[in-house]
């Protein structure tokens, strides 16, 4: 049953309207490489408090599609490889300030999620940051197909 649950919300979150799903129709902010975030104090962040779980290089953990003995998901890699790129800034940085299972309690769903949530811990510029970094080491045509998620 769990694995039916996972496997709907990763489905879901895949969707294009997840930003409604959210409500965060309001909130417009991007972690656009152009716009005034700190690439080198979002890499210091992730080297601290994310490459635990997804890997200094964005890596990811080992089977990270498959759910481990617990029944979560592995940390997915951030390069290009993984999924990350696959969701728009605001699941992401939502994701990221409030951790997979409270988004999702949140809204209904009962996700036993690994990821936890930062708000308290990391301001909204860190997490900004942190995403403009993670973005920052992508290829530019997975860049441009991320991009069409945030619009």
């Amino acid at each position: 049953m769990q694995k039916v649950v996972v496997l709907l919300v990763v489905g879901f979150l895949g969707l294009g309207g997840v930003a409604a799903f959210l409500g965060m129709g309001g909130q417009t902010t991007e972690a656009d490489l152009s716009a005034s975030f700190d690439l080198a104090k979002g890499e210091a962040i992730y080297a601290q408090s994310c490459a635990a779980c997804h890997g200094e290089n964005l890596e990811g953990q080992a089977d990270w599609r498959s759910p481990g003995a617990n029944g979560r998901m592995p940390a997915p890699p951030h390069d290009e490889t993984g999924h990350t790129w696959h969701h728009s800034d605001e699941v992401l940085f939502a994701y990221t300030k409030l951790g997979g299972t409270e988004l999702m309690a949140q809204r209904g769903i009962d996700f036993d999620s690994g990821m936890p949530g930062f708000e308290g811990q990391l301001t909204d510029q860190e997490i900004w940051n942190v995403l403009a970094y993670i973005k920052s080491t992508w290829p530019e045509d997975v860049r441009a197909r991320q991009a069409q998620n945030n619009q």
